[in-house]
């Protein structure tokens, strides 16, 4: 076994670390006799010599001895070895990635190259995974399908010996992923699809199995998507309840292997853990796969996600939810019968349910209101339904998978996950996961990806509260305030008191004792940035003392981030603050734009001080400027509005900016401060078309001006017809992006009904 493997310089070869002289003893790992020294070799040729899907010289070096592995009916757990060839062989270059078409000089040249023949490489040996579609160990089985259609270099010669072996294997998954193989056959070449597609239409309809028939319509839909049958969803909806009623005393246990250090033992065991008690957790997939398929028919899909949220299987409930947070995270609709059964959820005794319909609830904010009453009941309850007060710490059943990604972090702070969106904008990016994102190649425990991330924090009932507050209900605040007395709060608690309305102000004094806590230490910002934030969304200005202690207190570590937020907070007060204004006017001289364009806009605020806070402005819009400090003055003198005329001058530069959103702010801020949307408007209109991510600036300013902006009005309408979130993101999403679209529909909106009546 392993022939040659001496003869192979590792020590030249490289990995995601360095050398590949560690590599022999991986590769001998993975034929130890030892459950937990096959996991870790496995972990490791995932985490450097395969690290994130990267193919290296050493990845290279090891197909030939990962073949013989695979081939070798004497080592154990052969079809994670296969998942591992088909991800390292399996990665299709782009029409731009061809290596034709690359400059050998060029960045992209080496790793081309090296997908092309790990690809090359393993379809040489591919008729090593033959023999394995009939191999005694089901996990073989499993992976063996994919592997053929991905790798072996005779589709034809696979799609007949699939079919056949369709006819003998017994097991379920193994069936399903015979026919999701068959279908990735068809996808891949065109020549065979029609005839697969034909076939996959007779197997939706002829099989005894239900489960199978499920799996041959969605695969059918996912090879000819323009034709799709109308009746798609009461056939599938049939299909689920039949599954349902055979699968009822089939529940599928939970893992029974040992606890591991392992990212792929933990990943393991979080998947056995999701699927535990559920008759046909396959049925994720296969839906995922269907929804995948049906792509903008957004009524169809919505109703197959209310016939699940109806089913009395709580499994076929979670995957609802699960789908619908991929649904309405790409497209808008009607979702609000969805929400209103998603919040029903959350008095299930199954804890892994409830925390699927947090956590999705989570991401809505206004959306949902309809699970509005429901979030308040389950709050005002135990998990289980006992009555209980709002308790301290975390709570929550077993860790379960997200529906579709974790939320992060809240609005305002510095940088952005997207190189296209405002450059002040948060970091707030995470995987995308549900029907609409890739599904890609088989991962390492033989399932494809796209499904729910198994790494998961635990929502419990301050996801409910979350998810409360940033529907704007007031029955949020007094559970606000009960959660603002706990040793540690959520951070996106504080974030999501912006849309609570009056109510909120009784919330003040506890955000004041709290920021009167913070330590003046180098983590400053991460503790008292929230505080702040919510401080100012709820005008607590008699908390101006301790706002100045964080302004005046703050250490060299991200100072003038601290600065930044004190002095936003100190401009929401307004005329309260005033006794702030001999700190802030020493800030306007300072060497950072933010700081300095901040501060003039809190001297506005707290003494309309023009003569002071205009020059601050004023400086950082001439030449030699950077963009961002561009984009904070122009923001600074918007906010001052017609009282900073004068400065309409500076502005106008910035008009013809390379920087698009100096353009914007620019643009917008020339229209607040002159009233003449004559040169803004046609400014505003092309940063529309040319990013979408400016698209809720530009309308806020259109609504602004009302009649002004005719000659915007077929872009609204536009926008307002169309399905897609102008967001949606292929890969990623953030915690807020549902919020901002429905902003700008709002927006676009009211923008049309000013230009229709001529004002507000």
């Amino acid at each position: 076994m392993l022939t040659g493997i001496e003869e192979v310089d590792w020590a030249s070869l490289g990995h995601a670390y360095g050398p590949a002289d560690d590599v022999p003893e991986l590769l001998r790992g993975l034929a130890s006799g030892d459950p937990a020294e096959r996991e870790a070799a496995l972990d490791g040729m995932y985490g450097s010599v395969h690290h994130q899907g990267d193919v290296y010289d050493s990845t290279l070096a090891c197909i030939p001895f990962l073949l013989e592995l695979v081939a070798d009916p004497g080592v154990q757990e052969r079809g994670s070895l296969v998942e591992l060839l088909t991800s390292i062989g399996g990665i299709e270059l782009d029409d731009d990635e061809e290596l034709d078409a690359l400059d050998p000089e060029d960045d992209e040249f080496i790793p081309a190259a090296n997908y092309a023949m790990a690809a090359a490489a393993i379809a040489a040996g591919a008729d090593v995974f033959l023999g394995l579609v009939s191999d005694p160990d089901p996990e073989v089985r499993l992976a063996a399908p994919c592997a053929l259609a991905s790798l072996h270099p005779e589709p034809a010669r696979v799609l007949t010996l699939l079919r056949e072996r369709l006819t003998v294997e017994r097991d379920t998954e193994v069936r399903l992923a015979l026919v999701a193989a068959l279908g990735r056959i068809a996808l891949r070449h065109a020549s065979l699809r029609a005839e697969t597609v034909d076939w996959l239409d007779w197997l939706a309809r002829a099989a005894q199995d239900p489960g199978l028939r499920l799996a041959a319509l969605a695969q059918r839909a996912r090879c000819a998507p323009g034709d799709i049958p109308d009746d798609v969803v009461p056939w599938v909806t049939g299909l689920l309840e039949e599954i349902r009623a055979n699968a009822r005393q089939a529940a599928v246990p939970g893992g029974g292997r040992t606890a591991s250090p392992t990212l792929i033992g933990q990943v393991r065991e979080l998947l056995e853990e999701h699927a535990a008690g559920r008759p046909a957790p396959w049925t994720e997939e296969l839906l995922r796969t269907l929804h995948a398929a049906l792509d903008d028919r957004v009524d169809d899909r919505i109703a197959l996600i209310l016939a699940q949220l109806r089913s009395p299987d709580w499994g076929q409930r979670s995957d609802a939810i699960w789908l619908c947070g991929g649904l309405i995270r790409v497209w808008r609709g009607r979702y609000e019968e969805v929400v209103r059964l998603v919040g029903e959820q959350l008095h299930d005794p199954e804890p892994r349910l409830r925390e699927a319909a947090t956590t999705f609830l989570e991401r809505l904010f206004e959306l949902g209101s309809p699970a509005a009453d429901a979030l308040a009941a389950r709050l005002a309850t135990g998990p289980a339904g006992g009555s209980r007060a709002y308790g301290r710490g975390r709570t929550g059943g077993p860790a379960a998978p997200l529906p579709y990604g974790t939320a992060l972090v809240g609005p305002p702070g510095p940088g952005s996950a997207d190189p296209d969106a405002d450059p002040g904008s948060v970091p707030d990016s995470d995987p995308g996961f549900g029907p609409d994102a890739d599904p890609g190649p088989l991962g390492p425990l033989g399932r494809t990806g796209g499904g729910p991330s198994p790494f998961v924090g635990r929502s419990g009932r301050d996801g409910a509260l979350l998810a409360l507050a940033r529907a704007g209900d007031p029955r949020a605040v007094p559970l606000l305030a009960r959660a603002l007395e706990e040793p540690e709060v959520r951070r996106e608690l504080l974030y999501a008191m912006d849309g609570l309305g009056p109510s909120a102000s009784m919330l003040a004094p506890l955000l004041r004792r709290r920021l009167a806590e913070v330590a003046l230490d180098e983590r400053l910002y991460d503790g008292a940035a929230p505080l702040l934030y919510a401080l100012a969304a709820v005008r607590g200005s008699q908390a101006v003392p301790e706002v100045l202690r964080v302004l005046c207190g703050a250490p060299e570590n991200r100072r003038d981030w601290v600065r930044e937020a004190a002095l936003r907070t100190l401009a929401a007060f307004g005329p309260a603050a005033r006794e702030a204004v001999p700190d802030i006017r020493r800030l306007l001289d300072a060497d950072s734009a933010t700081v300095a364009t901040t501060a003039a806009r809190a001297l506005w605020a707290a003494e309309g001080d023009l003569a002071a806070a205009l020059p601050a402005v004023e400086r950082w819009l001439r030449p030699g400027a950077t963009g961002a400090d561009r984009c904070a003055a122009a923001q600074a003198l918007g906010e001052i509005g017609p009282a900073a005329a004068s400065s309409a001058a500076f502005l106008r530069p910035g008009l013809a900016s390379r920087d698009l959103w100096v353009r914007v702010r620019c643009a917008a801020a020339l229209w607040r401060v002159s009233g003449d949307a004559t040169e803004a408007l046609p400014v505003l209109l092309a940063a529309w078309e040319e990013n979408r991510h400016a698209r809720v600036d530009v309308a806020e300013c259109l609504a602004e001006m009302g009649p002004a902006a005719k000659d915007a009005q077929l872009v609204i309408l536009t926008e307002l017809t169309r399905r897609r979130r102008h967001n949606a993101r292929e890969g990623a999403s953030g915690s807020h992006d549902i919020h901002q679209d429905e902003k700008l529909l709002t927006l676009c909106r009211a923008a049309l009904a000013r230009m229709e009546r001529g004002g507000y």
